[in-house]
């Protein structure tokens, strides 16, 4: 199997995972806030031996370190958008608002390298963000998650653009180390400064919550993250955050199947995923017959 082949396999291994944590966020009880607290936490717990085997070939320089802590906290304002957008409206809402990061990141990434727009990126990701559009206008009770859906998103594009930079330079366990550090230590010092002005309780998870959390995080996390960014070395972010439109496919399914949703959805609904559908299909097409001219 050649090195694009393995990466292409690994990216959507990934996406299948990234298409669990919806599902199994929703079976946390904890908040959007809480949830990434936790979550990262154990991803912390579980990376720091690793990187720590891997420190002495592996030096990360202050600045490098800085990078990717600032990245960790761009990862935990997306995922507690996402969590945010299960609970205000439903996982499959939150999984559809995913697939804009196409859009953004074709907007995004040529302002932050300074390179050309590539106007295909452009005219796939409209398509997506016109799917979402469609389920916007017509399920109107579902517009406040889907408002903070598309916030995560925007930032799910933003440090997908930035890891790409850093992926050349530093094993995955390194980058995930930082960049969960950095999320965790931002959120700690968000939960400690809300809980002194509300006079608030540290919320623990229960025993329930704490499994879910656990899988959250080593399978869906670590393991998720570790084929993501080993993909990203042959994958453009593009590629990766188009492909990722395939999540809400993956976690609806699972959605329908565990909590009845698609009793909740309006034509709208599927209007926007069959455009969507067709957005993924174009780019998939487009990156194979671009990697066979090569």
């Amino acid at each position: 199997m050649s090195s694009f082949k393995r990466s292409l396999l690994q990216l959507h291994l990934f996406v299948f995972l990234a298409g669990l944590t919806a599902p199994i966020g929703n079976l946390i009880q904890l908040n959007g806030l809480y949830l990434v607290f936790y979550r990262m936490l154990l991803t912390v717990i579980a990376l720091f031996p690793i990187y720590i085997i891997h420190e002495q070939t592996n030096k990360v320089s202050f600045k490098d370190k800085g990078k990717l802590m600032l990245i960790g906290v761009l990862i935990a304002i997306h995922w507690v958008c996402f969590y945010g957008s299960i609970k205000l409206a439903n996982v499959s809402i939150a999984l559809v608002c995913i697939s804009s990061v196409g859009i953004f990141t074709a907007i995004l990434e040529p302002f932050i390298f300074k390179t050309k727009f590539i106007w295909n990126d452009i005219i796939i990701g409209l398509l997506s963000l016109i799917g979402i559009l469609c389920i916007f206008q017509f399920d109107i009770h579902f517009r406040t998650g889907i408002l903070v859906g598309l916030v995560s998103a925007l930032f799910a594009s933003i440090f997908t653009i930035i890891n790409k930079r850093l992926t050349a330079q530093y094993t995955t366990q390194t980058i995930q180390t930082f960049e969960m550090f950095g999320g965790f230590g931002f959120l700690a010092m968000v939960i400690l400064g809300i809980n002194g002005y509300q006079q608030n309780t540290f919320v623990l998870p229960t025993q329930h919550d704490w499994f879910w959390l656990i899988i959250l995080s080593l399978v869906c996390t670590v393991f998720a993250n570790y084929l993501m960014l080993n993909a990203l070395k042959k994958i453009s972010a593009f590629t990766l955050n188009v492909s990722l439109n395939l999540e809400p496919v993956y976690g609806i399914i699972i959605a329908i199947l565990l909590f009845q949703e698609h009793k909740q959805m309006g034509k709208g609904f599927y209007l926007g995923m069959v455009l969507i559908a067709i957005s993924v299909l174009l780019q998939m097409i487009r990156v194979m017959r671009q990697q066979k001219s090569h």
